[in-house]
């Protein structure tokens, strides 16, 4: 197997992400012994010269409380409610539990939209770089006072591996009150747990729980899976561990899962697009643009859509579907979607003759799309 477990302990930075049901108690409050530990452990990578961003939820369940909640909130407005609240709660006690070991924090709240315009993502990659150039510990969330569902990156598994990717960092950690990836449900019986996992194939028989399980948080195994392979599709190598298992995850010891890395490093934009971004519309193709766009990997033209749905504007993400309705593709289209359906069939020779040479262009141009 490729366990390689030698390149965890020996990445000069790293994104450990904790998600809320590793820092709360049964009832659901922030719990201090937790966070005491998790600083600890970071602390001591730290200390030995080693670069930490911490990615942690916990600001709508420190927000509970103080409001009265007994559960997490359905509605967004009273979860937003909550984290304006906790958010503020829970960075205190970062910056309380670092400062014990002489380690200052600084707070970093991200929406999917930071990664999606590219000013805004190098913003956000300038700001984390300069905090740790200044030996501050970054400790990311995302902004649920503002983001809404349109904009989410819906669980901090997925921001956690776009922070890695961001950062250039050298290896993700994924803590969970699970201590690695097994086969099927451990809490229904007996099942294996899968210590390596070297490619999509070494998953097929795996079953892994949705979100939605844990009563203060909003990640289930099938994210945090998920958020390993965009890690390792990226060259980063990741690893799913329990959150009491952060020290040894950090050294490298045979703990939890490892995701060992299968590809290099994308554009952060083209990565965000596979991974973050949310769908305005989507653009039906006919066969042939489907094997331009997928296995030519060119730019779609006018000519090759036969449909189109959703309210979306120039810029907007869309998907690509196949005559079946199988997305294959998704693209930062370069019209809006009351325009397109006057384009379709049409070449863009044509368009151009007869609309203006500013019709002579692709709808999605090859370099802002990416194959699903």
């Amino acid at each position: 197997m490729n366990d390689r477990r030698q390149d965890i302990a020996e990445a000069s930075r790293t994104v450990v992400k904790v998600g809320s049901s590793s820092l709360t108690t049964p009832g659901g409050a922030i719990d201090d012994a937790s966070i005491g530990a998790l600083a600890s452990a970071i602390a001591a990578r730290v200390g030995q010269g080693q670069q930490v961003l911490l990615v942690s939820s916990g600001a709508i369940a420190a927000g509970m409380a103080p409001l009265g909640l007994s559960k997490r909130p359905r509605d967004l407005a009273t979860q937003q409610a909550a984290a304006s609240v906790g958010q503020g709660l829970l960075i205190a006690r970062y910056t309380a539990a670092f400062a014990r070991h002489g380690i200052g924090t600084g707070q970093v709240l991200l929406t999917a939209d930071d990664l999606m315009r590219r000013g805004h993502y190098r913003n956000a990659q300038r700001t984390l770089d300069r905090l740790l150039d200044l030996t501050m510990l970054p400790v990311i969330n995302e902004n649920d006072t503002v983001a809404t569902d349109e904009i989410r990156f819906g669980d901090n598994d997925r921001l956690a591996a776009l922070v890695a990717h961001v950062t250039r960092a050298d290896a993700l950690i994924l803590l969970s009150d699970v201590d690695g990836l097994y086969e099927a449900d451990p809490r229904k019986g007996e099942a294996r747990k899968i210590t390596t996992i070297t490619g999509q194939n070494d998953l097929l028989a795996v079953k892994v729980g949705k979100a939605g399980q844990s009563t203060v948080g909003t990640g289930g195994m099938s994210t945090k899976v998920e958020s390993a392979l965009i890690a390792t599709e990226a060259g980063i190598p990741a690893v799913l561990a329990a959150a009491k298992d952060v020290r040894k995850a950090l050294e490298g010891q045979r703990v939890g899962t490892y995701f060992a890395p299968t590809g290099q490093r994308p554009r952060t934009r083209l990565l965000w697009l596979a991974h973050a971004a949310v769908a305005r519309g989507t653009l039906k193709l006919d066969e042939g643009a489907v094997e331009a766009v997928v296995g030519r990997r060119a730019s779609l033209l006018p000519a090759g859509i036969t449909g189109v749905e959703g309210a979306f504007d120039t810029g907007d993400p869309v998907d690509l579907t196949d005559p079946s309705g199988k997305p294959v593709a998704r693209g930062l289209v370069n019209y809006d979607a009351t325009e397109i359906p006057g384009l379709m069939g049409r070449s863009t020779r044509w368009l151009s003759s007869r609309l203006g040479h500013e019709y002579e262009r692709e709808v999605i141009h090859r370099d802002d799309l990416v194959i699903l």
